[in-house]
């Protein structure tokens, strides 16, 4: 299996354990590497305290460089939130974090918008344009084609240690410097199809963007460049910028209390 999906809650149609419909709409959450269910939840109890359900995914490692991989992780997503739109059409939102688009998001964009083959049916991916109403980026997207992407899976706050070991280090530089020499331009194509997917969806808002001038892994620069990018194309944007909440789940709650 390449990455994993479940409801964090309440489905909308009432179907999970609790038994009661969700209020409000739907927000799919494509959660940061290497996270956890419990490293989510201070985001699911926010998103369920406004009447939203949430559909979470986690990708990992393979889905951020493997296309086909992230592919198959997207359309296990739609299938999930298919599922639950033909028995109650609600509101859905996209809310993408970190390596979350590159890990999944964008993939799911190209299946929904016709650009890429999947499992569903064609009525099925028009149902979910139809009831999708905005987005959502958090310290993101990030290009993971770069010097940037290996400093991101290198960060404690990725790997869940305060630092990587040596070993961990040298491989995964290795790694990274040896298939960016072998395939260069097959992962210069990638990354221009990842951003280029963005850019597409410029139409699917409002859309709103956060980071931090403090942040190693997502710079300031990237994220804002991005949402420029979006603003003259006609995106409606709001952007949100903390002067220092870093790269670390020990925010969440800091800013769920604001985006409250």
């Amino acid at each position: 299996m390449w990455g994993r999906h479940y409801w964090g809650g309440p489905r909308p149609s009432g179907g999970g354990a609790e038994g009661a419909e969700v209020a409000g709409g739907v927000v799919v959450m494509f959660a940061w590497l290497s996270s956890q269910e419990r490293h989510v939840r201070a985001y699911v109890e926010l998103y369920a305290a406004l009447g939203w359900a949430c559909l979470v995914c986690h990708s990992d490692f393979l889905t951020l460089f493997m296309p086909d991989k992230a592919a198959v992780l997207a359309d296990r997503v739609l299938t999930e939130l298919v599922k639950e739109l033909k028995v109650r059409p609600v509101p859905v939102v996209f809310a993408s974090f970190s390596g979350g688009p590159k890990g999944c998001t964008y993939k799911v964009f190209q299946l929904i918008e016709r650009r890429c083959e999947g499992q569903l049916t064609l009525d099925d991916y028009q149902l979910v344009r139809d009831c999708l109403c905005g987005q959502m980026y958090d310290s993101s997207p990030v290009d993971f084609v770069s010097d940037l992407g290996t400093r991101f899976l290198l960060h404690p706050s990725v790997l869940k240690m305060p630092e990587p070991p040596r070993v961990l280090s040298w491989m995964t530089k290795g790694i990274a410097s040896g298939l960016g020499t072998l395939f260069i331009g097959k992962f210069e194509a990638q990354r221009k199809e990842y951003w280029e997917t963005l850019y597409s969806s410029v139409h699917v808002g409002p859309i709103l963007i956060l980071c931090s001038e403090d942040d190693e892994l997502a710079p300031c620069s990237v994220v804002q460049n991005f949402g420029r990018r979006l603003l003259e194309l006609g995106g409606d944007v709001n952007f949100v910028k903390w002067h220092s909440s870093a790269h670390d789940i020990t925010n969440i709650m800091l800013r769920n209390t604001e985006l409250q």
